[in-house]
């Protein structure tokens, strides 16, 4: 995976950003509205919230192909878990693009965050990030019927999880 660089991404990655979220099939596979705007990517960019951490993935050359967020719960007695998001560029999915980035989310979250609970959301009928989401230990907790609105249809919403053993005390 030498080909691909992740990092943090800054207010300069405003407009690679919106136009991986304009296109259909990102927006449309997420809960994210159509036609984001450059102004609404420079907010998110410029925030500093402490509780969202977000990467993305990039070409050696510095194109931008994939990029993903964790949101951390700020009530006391979630905080041990976040909600993931992540969406890939229409021409890299299904060519490891995806699996770069989840893993490095999940590292993320395991080492450095201390999450022991990573959920998120995924359309029933979006088979790729299904399979994804599975191979990394996301299993299904919930269907969530006629959850979320998509080209004027209610669709149905799978809510799922990944759980990490909690580390014990002087364990190597």
């Amino acid at each position: 995976m030498s080909q691909f660089r992740i990092r943090k991404p800054g207010p300069a990655d405003a407009a690679a950003l919106r136009a991986l979220m304009s296109d259909p099939l990102c927006y449309g596979n997420t809960l994210q509205l159509p036609y984001p705007s450059m102004q609404l990517w420079q907010q998110r960019l410029a925030g500093n919230d402490p509780l969202h951490h977000a990467l993305l993935l990039e070409t050696a050359e510095g194109q931008v192909l994939a990029h993903g967020s964790l949101w951390r719960e700020c009530a006391p007695r979630l905080a041990h878990g976040a909600s993931l998001g992540m969406a890939v560029q229409r021409e890299w999915q299904g060519q490891g693009v995806g699996s770069a980035l989840l893993q490095a989310m999940l590292d993320l979250a395991d080492n450095w965050l201390g999450l022991h609970r990573v959920e998120l959301m995924v359309f029933s009928d979006n088979a790729a990030a299904l399979g994804l989401y599975r191979k990394y230990g996301f299993v299904e907790e919930a269907c969530l019927r006629a959850y979320a609105l998509r080209n004027g249809r209610y669709e149905d919403v799978l809510k799922m999880a990944r759980l990490r053993p909690l580390p014990m005390h002087g364990a190597v």
